[in-house]
């Protein structure tokens, strides 16, 4: 494991082109799970806990790493097993999603796959609404493929903690209002948690959204507008798109619109839970119009609110 560990912190800042690097590990003896690298600060032996009365009752207590408290929550509770007891291999994974550092109790982490996004594969729509994984994959561990299943982050976070989706007061321009009824918005993400979120904010305003689950998509969904003459600009007024997706990630997708010229005009800005600089590199590189972070209503509204003020005056 001590591998493992020295190579998270490293491989974080990788970045490749429609591509992931998968940490692997179990919460219970037969399945393998796994959650984006790009999202990994770091993978610690559990250490001794500190209990948080009137937690969540998946939070299984805090740890101290280096003099910084995090909260650490019990994953395999988190996700309908059984809470997690005194198994001998129990690991802490560290992680930054939409701006809170947080811990994620496991099992055994086995290592680090590198794979590209048309290697992953959505649950089938016969598992319902209510699992808690974005996608599925088959990987070689000890010479034999399994089936892995990516943990959709967001949505255990967002059913332990509490995200607000009041706008701060201000933020609203009335002058806009009235615009933005009936304006369509593309939003792109394999989390349904994601998606649900930008819909409570934009919703209520009058926007009308048109929703995706991968890159691909929203591609093929922009591709055939355009077969069949209609204006992409004209039926939507953005594209929100998640950073990382099966079949197609956001910096793919922003690449093949802007290099078809029958789309290359519409606006794109990246929504993503990553953290680190490279998020603001890559986005410049593939041609982003704007870059923000999970989950914060604020930019959210800014963002429509600044992409009126720019359509009015084109």
């Amino acid at each position: 494991m001590a591998k493992v560990l020295d190579s998270v912190d490293q491989r974080t800042k990788l970045v490749g082109e429609n591509r992931l690097e998968l940490l692997l590990f179990r919460i219970n003896a037969t399945q393998v799970f796994a959650i984006n690298v790009f999202k990994v600060k770091e993978v610690v032996d559990l250490p001794p806990l500190s209990s948080l009365p009137g937690s969540h009752c998946h939070i299984s207590g805090v740890a101290n790493i280096r003099g910084t408290s995090i909260p650490v929550i019990d994953l395999r509770g988190a996700i309908g097993f059984s809470a997690m007891e005194n198994e001998q291999d129990r690991n802490l994974i560290i992680t930054e999603y939409n701006r809170s550092i947080q811990g994620f109790m496991v099992g055994k982490v086995e290592h680090i796959v590198n794979m590209t996004w048309s290697d992953i594969l959505l649950p089938p729509k016969t598992a319902g609404k209510n699992h808690y994984l974005t996608a599925i994959c088959r990987v070689e561990i000890d010479d034999h493929l399994k089936m892995v299943s990516i943990i959709d982050v967001e949505k255990v976070l967002a059913e332990i903690l509490d995200y607000d989706i009041k706008l701060s007061e201000g933020i609203l321009d009335e002058t806009l209002a009235k615009e933005m009824v009936g304006r369509k918005i593309l939003i792109a993400d394999d989390s349904s948690t994601a998606r649900r979120q930008i819909k409570e904010t934009l919703v209520p305003l009058g926007i009308e959204i048109i929703e995706v689950s991968d890159g691909l998509q929203a591609l093929q969904l922009l591709q055939s507008w355009c077969d069949d003459g209609r204006s992409v600009v004209d039926e939507i007024l953005l594209l929100i798109t998640d950073a990382e997706m099966p079949e197609m990630d956001g910096y793919k997708l922003t690449s093949e619109i802007r290099s078809d010229a029958r789309m290359s005009g519409l606006f794109v800005a990246l929504h993503t839970s990553l953290s680190g600089s490279f998020n603001d590199a890559m986005a410049e590189k593939v041609g982003c119009n704007r870059f923000i972070s999970k989950f914060q209503p604020d930019l959210l509204v800014g963002l429509v609110q600044d992409r009126l003020r720019e359509h009015k005056e084109e």
